[in-house]
């Protein structure tokens, strides 16, 4: 038998190919993905822009997914067929520095499924069990979807350490900044803004949990947290500027490589800015967002706007990059179960 893969085989040829059928071994789950969402990054992949050291070519894609267990390999314990579940993305050494401090996201040895190795856009996917975490059968596996983004905003967040009644400021309309819309009314700020691109984004922002939307850079001041979730220079550049004296600049995005900030040499200083960059997120923050969810505290299924089969991948990735109305999650529906 086979199985469907969404494959890049090198930088700009992107098809669905039949590939073997997985069995687990020992100390692995196999999972059947039913959602596998697509993002800027998986875009990036395909263009072959994202650094070489972080990627290997052909790559099966999907880094943001949710499924139901198919099998286990010998030595598993806790996890059983037809199981719901997420599995962290990042595969930790466990015994680096970093990892023995709950750093996972900065662990010696880089490997992530969706980079260096096979992701959710397929039929069936391979993971160490040690990363699954299994759902209650009362979540949407559309919510348990965005667990890996909400992952990292969620970590972001908590370096950037908002306070209740805070003023927040945040930079960017697309999938991560909407989250961070979402996820900052843990902490019950007083205002959460949204400044965006795109007039298409306001009610999306708003559903998500935004107390205001605007496009006018003018309105990014006095923030006490202030959010760069877009992934440009001139984003980040306005976050530092945005945030009062005293404030924190929270950096989640990731500009293209090599490129520069220019500012006032004393601005940092003068304003007493705390800076609190975030890359990816921890197994802990992980963790985190799974109670969060059992919790019914988050409902990241609400940036959901696109949903298409697998087969019709090419139309997923044209809403992807070239959006027309509100755009918020582009997801690929793999399987059944959802």
């Amino acid at each position: 038998m086979s199985r469907r893969a969404l494959v890049i085989s090198r930088p700009g040829e992107l098809a669905l190919v039949e590939k073997p059928e997985l069995a687990p071994e020992p100390g692995t789950v196999v999972v059947r993905p039913v959602h596998c969402g697509i993002c800027g990054t998986d875009l990036e992949l395909l263009r072959g822009d994202v650094d070489p050291a972080y990627v290997d070519y052909p790559l099966t894609l999907g880094h943001e997914w949710a499924g139901v267990v198919e099998a286990v390999g010998a030595g598993v314990t806790g996890i059983e067929p037809g199981d719901h579940c997420v599995a962290e993305g990042i595969v930790p050494c466990g015994r680096c520095a970093s990892c023995l401090r709950g750093a996972t996201n900065t662990c010696e040895t880089y490997d992530e499924i969706g980079f260096t190795r096979e992701g959710g856009a397929s039929d069936q996917i391979t993971v160490p069990s040690r990363l699954v975490h299994r759902l209650s059968s009362e979540i949407s596996l559309l919510d348990a979807a965005l667990v890996e983004p909400t992952s990292v905003v969620l970590r972001a967040l908590e370096k950037g350490s908002p306070v209740e009644g805070a003023r927040v400021v945040i930079v960017g309309d697309g999938t991560i900044a909407l989250l961070a819309a979402h996820l900052v009314r843990l902490w019950e700020p007083a205002e959460a803004i949204v400044v965006g691109r795109r007039t298409e984004q306001h009610d999306l922002a708003l559903a998500l949990g935004a107390t205001r939307f605007t496009t006018d850079d003018a309105e990014a001041v006095d923030a006490d947290l202030s959010i760069e979730a877009a992934g440009a220079v001139d984003a980040v550049a306005t976050a530092i500027r945005a945030a009062k004296r005293g404030g924190t600049v929270a950096l989640i995005g990731l500009p293209p490589t090599g490129q520069a900030v220019q500012l006032p040499a004393d601005l940092l200083v003068n304003n007493d800015l705390t800076l609190a960059a975030s890359f990816s997120y921890t197994a802990g923050a992980w963790s985190r967002v799974v109670a969060l969810l059992h919790e019914g505290r988050i409902a990241p299924g609400l940036l959901v706007t696109h949903r298409f089969p697998l087969e019709r991948f090419r139309e997923a990735f044209a809403a992807l990059g070239a959006p027309t109305g509100a755009r918020g999650k582009v997801l690929l529906d793999v399987g059944d179960g959802g």
